[in-house]
């Protein structure tokens, strides 16, 4: 029988009514919006909480992983102030990028993934950061407790897309990207963004 505490009557929005995750800022949830798969920019409809078609990608390369965010956070001042020339937080939940040794062709789903480092990345002269995470329960990857003990060239192929996939031919690009940091500053970032959201949002959540 099903046990109707835990069941939700209409779909809950994945920026909102989805936990952080079971231990954040090292065990956190990752609602996946694109794959290594997807031609096309998917980005949560932040109305209705489903995905909507952002744009198809403007080069040829793709995701290198797991792409989307973390639930009930926010890129607002204090992780505009985390990082150097940012004049603040782009407003959107905090992008995470994670990396699985099974290919994973589906978006919209939510997985544990654990922090073990991220990429500074400013846009617009908003601070864009990616978290670089690994799959909870991934065979190979698992283990993995920071970024240092990830491939260099895993590093370099998501930092190359980051600093590409807004940019075409004979056109600059928009964002600059940064040197990548390890795990305390990656869960220094989730934590900021915890509570940025909490400020922006937890008076909305709980009235």
């Amino acid at each position: 029988m099903t046990d109707s505490s835990s069941f939700f009557r209409w779909r809950p929005h994945p920026w909102h009514g989805v936990d952080v995750g079971p231990n954040p800022p090292d065990l956190v949830h990752a609602f996946i919006e694109i794959t290594p798969f997807d031609h096309i920019k998917y980005e949560v409809d932040k109305t209705t909480g489903y995905l909507r078609v952002d744009r198809p990608h403007r080069t040829s390369s793709l995701p290198p992983n797991l792409y989307g965010f973390i639930p009930r956070t926010y890129c607002g001042r204090r992780v505009g102030a985390l990082m150097t020339q940012a004049k603040g937080g782009d407003e959107d939940p905090l992008d995470i990028c994670v990396v699985s040794e099974r290919p994973i062709d589906r978006a919209e789903v939510i997985l544990n993934a654990r922090v073990v480092g991220g990429i500074p990345m400013l846009d617009g002269g908003e601070a864009d950061d990616k978290i670089i995470a690994v799959l909870e329960n991934d065979i190979i990857w698992a283990d993995i407790k920071d970024l240092s003990e990830l491939p260099d060239s895993l590093i370099e192929r998501i930092r190359h897309y980051f600093s590409t996939y807004k940019s075409l031919p004979r056109e600059g690009s928009p964002v600059t990207v940064g040197e990548p940091y390890g795990r305390e500053h990656a869960e220094h970032v989730v934590e900021s963004a915890i509570a940025d959201y909490r400020e922006k949002f937890d008076h909305f959540i709980t009235a």
